[in-house]
């Protein structure tokens, strides 16, 4: 790796079409199939949307999970997802992965970024 986490993440605000700042971010694997999640690092958007030192610089192959606080984003403003979790898996080791996120109160989407 190149000094950066294995797993980076960005959020964009889709209705105010600017960085999500401040959104809290987890990493977390599945223990085993069907099993748990075990905690693997936390951070927090930066000014620019983004999360950079979502954990180690690498990760064993295997299914992990990204879960974005987005209740707490939204605040007192309506929204239908209090939280966002996005389960993807590392096939690869050899590779980063980043895993972005649009987001809006009432819907978001999600991609394998570069």
């Amino acid at each position: 790796m190149t000094g950066r986490s294995h797993v980076t993440s960005h959020v964009l605000d889709a209705v105010t079409g600017r960085p999500a700042e401040g959104v809290d971010v987890r990493l977390e694997a599945r223990t085993d199939v069907g099993a748990a999640w075990a905690p693997i690092a936390a951070a927090v958007t930066d000014a620019d949307g983004r999360v950079s030192d979502l954990g180690p610089e690498e990760l064993p192959e295997g299914v992990y999970r990204v879960v974005f606080d987005t209740g707490a984003y939204f605040g007192d403003q309506p929204a239908f997802y209090p939280e966002v979790s996005i389960v993807f898996e590392i096939a690869e080791a050899s590779e980063h992965y980043h895993v972005p996120l649009l987001l809006s109160p009432f819907a978001y989407s999600t991609y394998r970024g570069s």
